[in-house]
């Protein structure tokens, strides 16, 4: 059975959703908020195995016009929900609207569960209140525009919840932003890396992956693996393929520091649980000590900024540091997130590229320092 599917992200990452999709070998829409393909049930199982930066993987399960509730009624109602839901399945459904003559979500949601109910009643010849005892299939309407769109989502809980992180700090950066921090450089396994404001470690745990080609979803369930409509022996197929595909053999060359002790071992052990401990060099070392030999290497920090650090002058103070530290190391490039918008006037350097993405609901930018590669080895001057 083909589905119309969407992955919804992050805004300001949809392109890189479509790269990913499209190297797993899909034809890619990209919007706002999401991208859209198409795709069977083995689809829907290897995406949300394999993508890193995305959010969850829906099934876009009707879309039609409505500004009345009788339209929203009717065009749900004719779905042949039992194609989808048994008789037993738990469907809540939530809801959002925008710029729509149907404003009022909660009566959105509750017209939607309606015609659900009435046409599974009809198809499965039952009276009064369907159980729900069974398997959980959620189910979103969004109006947008006057535009209805109802989804189910084979996910859960979010792809960015990879499973590894035993414990977090405080500010966390979420696990399939902290992937595409990493994809939007230009780092090569062959080369360093560090993240020299690591925290709980999520940074250098998903260069790990990406460089181990580990899937990122190997370790994690999905709400799809409850329902009939997958099969179950073909997801545990797709699981091993994607442990066979899997590189332990490759040298890497991964640090993680941060100035606080307690971070570091919070990072070690979220590394462990990653499968990714051996691949990572941990440290604990402030960024006005860090000293390396290496040459054509990639940073990735992710370093306090104002909402985090209540005091400017302290993050002022470090952002000077960094610029001091970093900026002799011309072979490598440099890529800092930040929402403060005087990190170039403190590093001491105008970023070769800035992208603006987002935070969780926080507007953030993404400094880009590229560096010119040494062709023959050479002391750096850090």
């Amino acid at each position: 059975m083909e589905f119309n599917l969407i992955a919804t992200c992050a805004a300001g990452i949809e392109a890189l959703v479509g790269k990913e999709l499209r190297d797993l070998g899909y034809e890619t829409q990209v919007e706002n908020g999401r991208v859209r393909f198409t795709g069977t049930e083995k689809d829907i199982i290897q995406t949300n195995l394999w993508l890193r930066t995305a959010d969850r993987i829906k099934i876009v399960v009707t879309e039609f016009p409505a500004t009345t509730f009788e339209e929203l009624f009717e065009n749900t109602k004719a779905i042949k929900w039992e194609t989808m839901l048994p008789m037993d399945a738990a469907f809540p459904v939530e809801g959002r609207s925008h710029n729509s003559k149907l404003h009022s979500v909660p009566d959105v949601q509750r017209i939607v569960k309606k015609a659900i109910v009435d046409e599974l009643s009809e198809a499965y010849h039952r009276r009064g209140r369907l159980a729900e005892t069974g398997a959980t299939y959620p189910l979103e309407i969004v109006m947008n525009k006057d535009q209805a769109m109802i989804t189910l989502d084979t996910t859960g809980p979010s792809l960015f919840k990879r499973g590894y992180r035993v414990e977090k700090g405080p500010a966390p950066l979420k696990e399939n932003m902290a992937a595409a921090l990493v994809m939007l450089t230009n780092w090569y396994p062959d080369m360093p890396f560090l993240d020299p404001f690591c925290g709980s470690g999520t940074i250098a745990i998903e260069a790990a992956l990406i460089a181990r080609n580990i899937a990122p979803g190997f370790n994690r369930d999905f709400a799809f693996e409850a329902w009939d409509l997958i099969d179950d022996q073909l997801t545990q197929q797709l699981r091993d393929e994607a442990d066979s595909k899997a590189d332990y053999d490759s040298e890497l060359t991964i640090m993680a520091s941060d100035i606080d002790g307690s971070m570091i071992e919070i990072a070690k052990k979220n590394a462990l649980e990653a499968g990714v401990f051996a691949d990572i060099n941990f440290k604990q070392v402030a960024v006005a000590d860090f000293k390396t030999d290496l040459i054509n290497g990639v940073v990735v920090g992710n370093p306090p900024y104002g909402e985090r650090m209540a005091d400017k002058d302290k993050v002022t103070q470090l952002y000077r540091q960094i610029g001091e530290v970093f900026k002799p190391m011309t072979s490598w490039s440099k890529y800092f997130l930040t929402s403060d918008l005087d990190f170039e006037a403190a590093y001491g350097q105008k970023a070769t590229k800035k992208r603006k993405l987002y935070n969780g609901a926080l507007r953030v930018d993404y400094y880009q320092y590229w560096g010119g590669k040494k062709i023959r080895p050479q002391q750096t001057n850090a």
